[in-house]
């Protein structure tokens, strides 16, 4: 298989409510559709994820975009691809840019599959035609506001709920949520809004039962993880640590965290995702699927990865209302008791929508043989 041409849609898309973290606030979501063609004419689709500011992880939209087109695109040049495998290895020469990487490694994937009529599942382990869904939920100071989003969420069947924390936002929208829903499956993320001074407030986040506190140190400290671990009864989950599996590794050698959220952009793609999917499994940390505000595109490569049953907790991947007005596939995702169907159309299963796409994207070809 040789690359013959890549298309780019640059697209825009407004979120239905801003969403807020300890980054900060967005009203909108700036990502690129990769289109990869074949010598054949098979198209793949991959999503570029990176958000406009260096602030969750160093990767921005506007570098990943240099890095493909200046160092990632001459590799693939040429190049006879026997397994979308081979991406991840011609791609090594090129240090960390992770997220610039899966976009066009996940399109390979999906053409792939395409090329062979296969669905993507296809190549993973032991999968299920629906999965259980999470739901994230920003930072909202009217904590009325706050319980009328999560009660609405629990209504329409999402089985998990993350809640965006901070210092100063943490125990009191925490305590309201438990003594709503008691049973809820219930986590919190704080994007490394705290430092290890901040030990005995975290300590108290103990008595609420929550399934894990995700990322509550900086993205590139694994020793101040492992103090905090071992002081708190609620498993620590580790997301902007993790690029490769050698930070998984690292996290489990030092007893960082008990839990792992895997996003597929984050850790340069497919094949190093399916490295620290065997690795959690081999060492029993649990690991679950992250979401960057996906498009549909993003969302059913999502989707067919967390369909293999080693997912046991729900991901955040949500329907497509959850964010997005109008999403731009053809069929968007929605959520029926708690679950969302894996697609069973080739490759990642969607098709593009003409007029979405017409509305909030602009077109060029970035490369032609």
């Amino acid at each position: 298989m040789r690359i013959h041409r890549i298309d780019r849609y640059r697209v825009r898309l407004p979120l239905r409510t801003p969403f807020e973290t300890s980054y900060g606030r967005l009203t909108e979501k700036a990502f690129d559709i990769l289109l990869v063609t074949d010598e054949l004419g098979n198209q793949g689709m991959g999503e570029l994820v990176p958000f406009e500011q260096p602030d969750y992880i160093e990767e921005t939209i506007e570098t990943a975009r240099i890095i493909i087109e200046k160092h990632l695109i001459p590799l693939l040049k040429g190049a006879e691809i026997h397994h979308p495998q081979d991406v991840s290895f011609l791609f090594d020469e090129v240090k960390g840019n992770q997220m610039a990487k899966s976009s066009l490694e996940t399109a390979i994937w999906d053409l792939y599959a395409k090329r062979n009529g296969m669905s993507l599942k296809t190549y993973f382990n032991d999968t299920r035609a629906q999965i259980p869904v999470g739901v994230s939920v920003g930072i909202q100071t009217d904590l009325a506001v706050l319980m009328d989003q999560i009660t609405e969420y629990v209504k329409q069947g999402y089985q998990r709920v993350k809640l965006k924390i901070r210092p100063g936002y943490d125990l009191k929208p925490i305590e309201a949520i438990r003594q709503k829903f008691p049973e809820l499956s219930l986590m919190v993320d704080a994007n490394s809004a705290y430092r290890l001074k901040d030990v005995p407030h975290l300590k108290q986040l103990d008595k609420y039962n929550l399934a894990m506190i995700e990322q509550p140190f900086a993205a590139d400290d694994f020793l101040d993880h492992a103090l905090l671990q071992k002081e708190l009864k609620t498993a620590i989950c580790l997301d902007e640590n993790i690029r490769t599996l050698k930070d998984c590794e690292v996290a489990f050698s030092l007893g960082s965290c008990r839990s792992i959220n895997l996003k597929i952009p984050r850790v340069g793609g497919i094949t190093e995702a399916m490295k620290i999917v065997d690795f959690c499994k081999e060492k029993e940390l649990l690991v679950w699927l992250g979401g960057m505000f996906e498009s549909g595109v993003g969302r059913a490569l999502n989707l067919q990865f967390a369909s293999q049953k080693i997912f046991t907790f729900p991901g955040d991947i949500s329907a497509s209302d959850r964010y997005y007005y109008e999403d731009i596939i053809t069929d968007p995702f929605e959520i029926h008791n708690g679950k969302i169907s894996v697609p069973d159309e080739l490759g990642i299963g969607v098709s593009l929508s003409g007029e979405i796409l017409a509305k909030y994207s602009t077109y060029e070809t970035i490369y032609s043989k």
